[in-house]
């Protein structure tokens, strides 16, 4: 099991990626709104205003998805999401990446 995390910069495919992680069996998913470091040093931070024309791409929020994965399902998961914000290499689109899951409790029985 892994603990997939996607930083979605593009906000308004968050109800696609949503709804194609149902199609794909993913039945529950945490999103929390997020801001990158490049927004708070070049918005919030004066000294650093210079930033923004040095960071292409850079959307001042973004959603972060996470969401427990069986490993190979992954690639899966990952296709899906780029089919519809496109290549996760485009700046500006967004970062996944997972980490092991050692120890789960408090899953319905249908994901554990």
């Amino acid at each position: 099991m892994k603990l997939l995390f996607i930083i979605l910069n593009k906000e308004e495919y968050l109800d696609e990626v949503l709804e194609a992680f149902l199609e794909l069996g993913l039945r529950g998913a945490t999103v929390i709104d997020s801001v990158g470091m490049g927004r708070i040093l070049a918005y919030e931070i004066p000294i650093f205003a210079g930033l923004r024309s040095l960071l292409p791409g850079n959307r001042p929020f973004n959603k972060t998805i996470f969401t427990l994965v069986e490993e190979e399902k992954i690639p899966d998961v990952i296709a899906a999401v780029e089919q519809i914000i496109g290549p996760l290499e485009n700046p500006g689109t967004g970062i996944a990446f997972a980490i092991p899951v050692e120890f789960v409790k408090g899953l319905s029985p249908s994901i554990e």
